[in-house]
């Protein structure tokens, strides 16, 4: 038995996997951020000289996000490299919707702001792995970079 089909009804087939198709990266981020912490924007190059000087170090950072509507506890959650450097934080609550931003060299604390307090930097320029590491060792996100480019990238 044939079945025979009209335009109209495979136009509408194909527009219809078409944009299921267009929905799922869109569909698949937003799960990935939903109800919890994220890398954000990752500033692997601090930009003018690499002096190793505290403000061009601490001009190389990482954003992490909560997207929940609840404060998380940041205590033991780690920030690592592909060489495996590691920040880890202490008591840090961050707020809903809120973001902490991780910086390479020294400094004092305060709301929104961690100093890794390194005298070198982290991030390579020419390609690296950010990864946030739950306290229970399992990874939660990660960014990954392969060239030298703007000297940021965007996770999100």
């Amino acid at each position: 038995m044939r079945i025979r089909t009209t335009a109209p009804a495979v136009l509408a087939a194909a527009a219809l996997s078409v944009s299921l198709l267009a929905a799922s990266p869109a569909s698949a981020a937003t799960a990935r951020h939903q109800g919890g912490l994220h890398l954000g924007t990752i500033q692997y190059d601090s930009p003018g000289r690499d002096t190793r000087s505290n403000s061009s170090l601490n001009a190389e950072w990482v954003n992490i996000h909560n997207s929940s509507r609840s404060a998380i506890q940041l205590k033991g959650y780690k920030l690592k490299d592909d060489t495996g450097y590691t920040y880890t934080f202490g008591s840090y609550k961050i707020g809903a919707g809120k973001t902490v931003k991780v910086r390479t060299g020294k400094g004092s604390d305060a709301s929104g702001v961690r100093y890794w307090g390194r005298s070198n930097y982290v991030w390579n320029n020419t390609g690296d792995k950010a990864r946030l590491i739950k306290p229970s060792g399992s990874q939660l996100d990660s960014c990954k970079w392969t060239r030298q480019g703007s000297g940021s990238i965007s996770c999100h």
